[in-house]
């Protein structure tokens, strides 16, 4: 991202303008000309020198760290829009917002109960597995009695020999390749916070897969893709995976469609029809989309 100065600067200005000294526990003072702080104490607020400050309001300073841009806005009382705002005007990614962990989205849920027939899954940033509806359950597996941070589909990927087996072999290495990919990028994303740090952690003991591929250091966030799920009962089925971010990154609603004219469309029809009864026979535990 490149950084904007001259908007950078008209943002910073006017956002000083509009603060009120008595809102950050300044007196006004009998002679202050100056709408809004001055340009010194914002400087002090955010602990950092008048001249660089000022240089930034004149669109001649460098680019500020991401550091300086959170004392800026804590001194200016930003809102959260408007702190991301000021990051992507100097040309830095805004920080993650706060993490709902298990807590699904009320507006993710309502989607969730409207999609009917098409398998629908709603996963956490790192791949926790939050929510599911019956037609997801008759493709993927039950995973009802699974508990806690095992509910996990990276880690069930890599410790799940059943998990796998949902899937042609010709598709694990990129399958594999995906999970990892997508959840380095969400690790970055939190800053490396306590959860993230102990899903790798612990990923990492489960063998010698997961560290090849974490080494890699690939990173692709997952928003679209095929894939192939192999039901036991109607055999190899296609679908497109589309993936609905929230704002914050933190949660995802994936829908797995057909291909339009493609045969899954009629094993979708007949998935409805067996429901997910299966799953309970044949594993306790239960498969996870991808």
């Amino acid at each position: 991202m490149d950084m904007d100065r001259r908007e950078l600067a008209d943002f910073l200005r006017r956002s000083r303008e509009r603060l009120r000294p008595r809102e950050v526990g300044l007196p006004a003072g009998p002679r202050r000309r100056t709408p809004g702080l001055r340009r010194e104490e914002v400087s002090q607020l955010a602990g950092m020198s008048a001249d660089y400050y000022m240089r930034l309001e004149q669109a001649r300073s460098p680019q500020p760290s991401a550091q300086l841009l959170a004392a800026l806005a804590r001194a200016l009382r930003l809102t959260a829009d408007e702190r991301d705002h000021l990051y992507v005007l100097a040309g830095h990614r805004p920080p993650a917002g706060p993490f709902a962990g298990e807590h699904v989205r009320p507006g993710l849920l309502h989607l969730l109960d409207r999609l009917g027939d098409t398998p629908a899954q709603i996963l956490g940033d790192l791949g926790d597995l939050l929510a599911h509806n019956a037609a997801a359950e008759a493709l993927f597996g039950c995973v009802c009695t699974v508990e806690g941070a095992d509910r996990n589909i990276v880690w069930r990927w890599f410790t799940d020999p059943f998990v796998r087996s949902a899937y042609p072999e010709d598709d694990h290495e990129r399958i594999a390749r995906a999970h990892v990919a997508d959840l380095r990028a969400a690790v970055a994303r939190r800053g490396h916070d306590a959860a993230s740090a102990a899903l790798v952690e612990r990923l990492h003991g489960t063998g010698g897969a997961f560290t090849r591929l974490w080494e890699r250091h690939e990173v692709a966030v997952r928003r679209t893709g095929r894939m192939r799920v192999r039901h036991p009962e109607i055999g190899t089925i296609e679908f497109d995976a589309e993936v609905l971010v929230t704002p914050a990154e933190d949660q995802r609603l994936v829908v797995h469609t057909p291909p339009p004219g493609s045969r899954s469309v009629e094993a979708l029809e007949l998935l409805r029809v067996i429901g997910p009864e299966w799953a309970h026979r044949s594993h306790s535990a239960g498969a996870t989309g991808t």
